[in-house]
């Protein structure tokens, strides 16, 4: 599948699924004009390295293809596909951590990057941009540290501004599940974060 620009007066995802259900490749590839961008953003969240997450959307949107027969349309096809791009990006991270133990880390190589002095490639940038700097890596790391649950809730909504409701169909639970987990994220990252401020 190609990725670029959808065309302009596209039907809309229910016309299109319905049609790709009955076989209609250019309705699904339509569909994957339209969300492309999103999804990429949203399994870079996961796997951080662009050409990561390319593979991981490619791989979203195959699988997607594939069952798209069984969608029934219960939630809205984003919602669904979203659903799908998680998992897909939780078994691409958990195959990248089986090679990683099977590969042990070349001598030297564990920790490397990890300093201050590391992170930072301008050494005269003014002390606020220093901070700025060090609170953006510390949340990105925070949440990627956060459980499963807590970092797809919190992605979804800071990042992909799903409202509740609809996180709450992505990650198949209640509306105050999703209000719960947003809030024990928030509550960890700050955790993290307040130190850097004092």
């Amino acid at each position: 599948m190609k990725f670029g620009r959808p065309p302009e007066g596209a039907d809309d995802d229910r016309r299109l699924v319905a049609r790709a259900r009955s076989g209609d490749k250019t309705a699904f590839d339509l569909l994957v004009l339209k969300y492309q961008h999103r999804v990429v953003k949203l399994a870079q969240r996961y796997v951080r390295d662009p050409q990561e997450a390319l593979d991981v959307a490619q791989e979203a949107f195959l699988r997607a293809y594939r069952a798209i027969g069984g969608f029934r349309g219960e939630s809205a096809f984003y919602s669904w596909l979203y659903r799908i791009t998680i998992n897909t990006a939780h078994n691409h991270l958990a195959a990248r951590r089986v090679r990683r133990e099977e590969t042990p880390p070349a001598e030297g190589e564990e920790g490397a990057g990890t300093s201050l002095e590391d992170r930072v490639q301008d050494l005269n940038t003014p002390e606020a941009m220093l901070l700025s700097d060090e609170i953006r890596r510390t949340i990105e790391r925070a949440v990627e540290e956060l459980p499963d649950d807590l970092r797809t809730a919190i992605v979804l909504r800071e990042v992909e501004g799903l409202s509740y409701e609809d996180i709450a169909r992505v990650m198949d639970c209640p509306v105050g599940t999703v209000r719960s987990r947003i809030f024990r994220a928030r509550e960890a990252i700050n955790a993290r974060i307040e130190p850097l401020l004092g």
